[in-house]
C-alpha cells in the first residue's frame, strides 16, 4: 500500500471499515444470495446433523466477490479525490483485475490490469471485455505484482492490489454483513483463502457477530497456515489446482492479524479433493465454480476436514465462477 493511502486510510483493518465499505458500495453490487445444502450430497462429513447453507458469491458481478474490494477501493478514493489522471492500476491472478476493470469501466477511469501468463484464457478475454489494457507478465503472481509496481511508479496510476490493502478486504467483509444479515443464528463462515484479503474482511467482520471463521487452503498453497506455524508471513511454493486464485506466495499482515484475533480454524485440503468437491457442486447443484471455490466446500468433504458439531450452522463461501468447465464431468443421469 502506497504513503498517499496509509495517510488516508491507515493501515489496519476494523468492523468500521467494514461498516464503511457497506455503506459506500450500497447500490454497486450485488447483495448475495444464500441457499440450503444438503449433507447427503458430502463425500465425508460430521456424524452428527448441521445446518448447512451456500453463499452464492460467484453470482456477483464479475464473476467473483472482488466487485466489492475494487468498489470500495476506487469509491473510497473517488470520494478523497485521489483518483488520478492515469487511472488504476492492478497485478491478479485474474478476478481481482476482472474486478478493478469492471469497478474502473463504472466510475469511468482507466484500468492497466498485470496478470501472469497462466491466467485462465476467459479472465483475460473479460477484462479486455471491460476495456482493460491487459499485460501478461511471468508465470506466478509475484512477476505480474512487480511489473505493476514499477507501472504505477513510472505512470503516476493508482496501484490497487488483489488482497493486501485494508480497502479492498472491508469491502469482502460486506459479504459476510449480507451473509449474518440473511442466516439468522449462523455459527460459523467457511472460506477459502489465498492472499487473505476475502479472509481478512470476512473474518474481521464475522468477529463482530461472534460467528467464527474456518480458513481453508490447498495443501499446496499454504500461505496462511505457514504464516500461523511460523508466527509471521512467510513465502511458500505455490502449486495447486487451484492456483490461478489461491496462488500467492505469503499471507498478509492483515490475515495474519485477522486470523490471531478470531481463533480461527486453519485446515489445508488436497488437490483431489478439491475436484471432487468441484464436480459434486456440478453433479447436485449443476454449479460450475472456480477450484478456489470448491476449496471451502472441501473443508466438509475431505477426510480430516472440519468437523461440525450437531446442530452447527455453517455457511460456505462460493466465491467465484470464472472458470472453464469443460473438464468438469457430465454425469449420464441426474443425480439430485
Amino acid at each position: 500500500m502506497g504513503d498517499r493511502d496509509t495517510d488516508l486510510f491507515g493501515n489496519n483493518l476494523t468492523y468500521d471499515d467494514i461498516k464503511a465499505a457497506t455503506e459506500r458500495t450500497a447500490g454497486r453490487i450485488r447483495p448475495v444470495t444464500v441457499a440450503p445444502g444438503a449433507q447427503d450430497t458430502l463425500r465425508a462429513g460430521s456424524e452428527e446433523p448441521y445446518e448447512l447453507w451456500y453463499a452464492l458469491e460467484f453470482m456477483q458481478h464479475t464473476g467473483s466477490f472482488k466487485a466489492r474490494g475494487a468498489q470500495n477501493f476506487i469509491q473510497a478514493h473517488r470520494e478523497a479525490g485521489t483518483l488520478p489522471d492515469a487511472g488504476v492500476t492492478i497485478a491478479s491472478g485474474g478476478n481481482a483485475g476482472l474486478a478493478c476493470a469492471w469497478a474502473a469501466q463504472q466510475q469511468g477511469v482507466r484500468a492497466t490490469v498485470f496478470l501472469p501468463s497462466v491466467a485462465p484464457a476467459v479472465k483475460v478475454a473479460k477484462l479486455r471485455g471491460y476495456g482493460a489494457d491487459v499485460r501478461l507478465v511471468g508465470a506466478e503472481y509475484a512477476e505480474a505484482l512487480e511489473a505493476c509496481e514499477e507501472f504505477a511508479a513510472s505512470s503516476g496510476a493508482l496501484a490497487g492490489h488483489a488482497y493486501d490493502h485494508p480497502l479492498i478486504a472491508a469491502g469482502a467483509g460486506t459479504l459476510l454483513e449480507e451473509i449474518h444479515a440473511r442466516i439468522p443464528g449462523l455459527d460459523t463462515v467457511v472460506v477459502s483463502v489465498g492472499g487473505g484479503g476475502l479472509f481478512a474482511g470476512v473474518a474481521t467482520a464475522a468477529r463482530h457477530h461472534g460467528i467464527r471463521t474456518v480458513a481453508v487452503e490447498p495443501e499446496n498453497c499454504r500461505a496462511l497456515n505457514a504464516a500461523l506455524d511460523a508466527g509471521g508471513p512467510v513465502d511458500v511454493t505455490v502449486d495447486s489446482v487451484a492456483v490461478d486464485s489461491l496462488g500467492a506466495r505469503r499471507a498478509t499482515a492483515l490475515a495474519l492479524h485477522a486470523a490471531h484475533e478470531n481463533d480461527v480454524h486453519s485446515v489445508l485440503v488436497p488437490d483431489g479433493e478439491i475436484v471432487r468437491a468441484r464436480q459434486a457442486l456440478w453433479d447436485h447443484r449443476r454449479v460450475a465454480v472456480e477450484h478456489a471455490a470448491a476449496t471451502a466446500l472441501t473443508a466438509l468433504t475431505a477426510p480430516g476436514g472440519y468437523r461440525p458439531r450437531g446442530g452447527e450452522r455453517i455457511a460456505v463461501v462460493l466465491c467465484g465462477a470464472n472458470t472453464d468447465p469443460s473438464d468438469l464431468v457430465h454425469p449420464a443421469t441426474d443425480q439430485d
